[in-house]
């Protein structure tokens, strides 16, 4: 059954008629309402623009606030939220937190004593700003595309810019102990960029379990106190407001980070595509992100993925979550994978202690599933998931190594089983290479067959000297 979608977008605005465009700000006592279909219609994305900023840019598009409703899977409702966009870029939701789902119809309003709200058809409030009673006159959306609620001086009672989503607009600072956070769509984990003091960095987190894959740190290991895009790029300062980092990439509009792969990106807007491109990427090579494979997979130099078969009939191919539930894993092995590693940095260390004791550490935590060891640093880092695990070129005094079950082996000599896994890494980089091999063979064997079956001149025989 082919799945139906249907996209509803209108325009709920105020015209000026000296200007001619849409007014950028609301009164108190607004009231929009939006419908969905009568009947539950999987994929419908209704949208109701309230507001839009006055821009003098025809390269550029214009910020827009809209009431928004789309279909979910969750009971057969819809989720209800007030979005920003930047253009067709969804840049600020009041739902990324906590969704908001009703039946068949969703309300906006901005009631009379300030507070702004959504509603369901049962006056059920699902979401609000709180800023009630605060002397609050007009909603607008300002150039910068911060959503911001103004008391009869201008100043601000409530600003989306404090409640940071996935994205970091142009003009927007975040403070040290804030993040940004990006949730991949039916999975328990997440990633987070997160503003440290004495850093700026990218986590996976799942559960309880948290760990870093890309760090930023200030010039002269200054500590930092916040951060500020700019059109020049990301810019970090510390206590004095002094820049002391940068990372440059001019006519930077929008930070994000990606919810499938987790890479932090700056986006320009490139008027002659007519859309935003990420022209820096934190995280260039694929093999470098934590989900480039599957839990259980090394992604290889070909930017493959192979699977490490850590159980009996164990497939890399199986449910993300059935890895990720399994919490314990006791009375099993260790194996090193010769030529991986992990990309992923902040597990649990111990210092001073053997390979030999970094084994057995892992083994008698239930919860540990592999470590990373240094032979120079005599350092232990456990961690209790195998992800962001890639293909490198063997360094002496490095180790991975992987959890396995015991009797999982083919064989009861360790080295076999060593050979058995790293084998599984390079045999998607090993049948490229057989093909290549394979073609060659070929093309020189039916070369030599075609040169074969076409006439020898006839040499002429030389004298033989007595």
């Amino acid at each position: 059954m082919v799945m139906k979608i249907i996209t509803l977008s209108f325009l709920i605005c105020l015209f000026s008629k000296l200007q001619g465009h849409c007014k950028s700000d609301i009164k108190l006592g607004f009231t929009l309402p939006l419908s969905s279909p009568i009947e539950y219609t999987p994929g419908f994305i209704g949208k109701a623009y309230i507001m839009e900023t006055e821009t003098s840019s025809r390269t550029e598009p214009s910020f827009k606030a809209a009431l928004t409703m789309e279909s979910s899977d969750y009971k057969g409702r819809y989720m209800c939220s007030i979005q920003v966009f930047f253009g067709d870029v969804s840049v600020w939701s009041s739902g990324h937190y906590t969704k908001m789902y009703v039946s068949n119809k969703c309300i906006f309003e901005l009631t009379e004593d300030g507070d702004m709200r959504l509603k369901s058809n049962n006056k059920h409030v699902g979401w609000r700003s709180g800023t009630s009673g605060q002397g609050i006159e007009r909603l607008e959306i300002q150039s910068s595309g911060n959503l911001v609620l103004l008391d009869a001086k201008n100043l601000i009672k409530w600003q989306s810019f404090n409640f940071p989503t996935d994205v970091m607009l142009s003009g927007q600072r975040l403070d040290v102990a804030t993040q940004l956070t990006s949730f991949p769509k039916d999975s328990t984990m997440f990633y987070s960029f997160e503003v440290l003091r004495d850093k700026i960095a990218l986590f996976l987190n799942l559960a309880k379990l948290k760990y870093s894959y890309w760090e930023y740190r200030p010039i002269e290991n200054r500590t930092v106190n916040f951060l500020r895009l700019g059109p020049k790029g990301l810019d970090m300062f510390d206590d004095n407001s002094h820049r002391i980092g940068r990372i440059e990439q001019p006519l930077t509009r929008f930070l994000a980070i990606g919810n499938i792969t987790g890479n932090l990106g700056l986006y320009s807007y490139k008027p002659e595509k007519g859309k935003f491109e990420a022209t820096f990427q934190a995280l260039s090579n694929t093999c470098d992100l934590p989900v480039a494979c599957k839990p259980y997979g090394i992604c290889t130099s070909s930017k493959a993925c192979s699977c490490i078969k850590v159980m009996r009939n164990g497939d890399c191919n199986s449910n993300e979550e059935e890895w990720l539930s399994m919490k314990r894993l006791c009375d099993h092995e260790m194996v090193e994978l010769e030529g991986a590693t992990t990309v992923l940095r902040n597990g649990t260390e111990a210092r001073n202690v053997s390979k030999e004791r970094c084994e057995e550490l892992c083994k008698k935590d239930c919860e540990c599933r592999a470590v990373s060891y240094s032979v120079y640093e005599e350092s232990c880092v456990m961690y209790g998931v195998v992800m962001g695990v890639k293909e490198i070129e063997r360094v002496s005094g490095l180790s991975y190594m992987v959890k396995i079950p015991k009797g999982v082996r083919l064989s009861d000599e360790k080295s076999n089983m060593r050979k058995w896994v790293v084998g599984l890494v390079g045999g998607i980089d090993a049948f490229v290479i057989l093909l290549l091999l394979s073609g060659f063979g070929f093309y020189y064997i039916r070369k030599r067959r075609k040169s074969s079956s076409q006439p020898q001149p006839q040499q002429q025989e030389e004298p033989i000297a007595e």
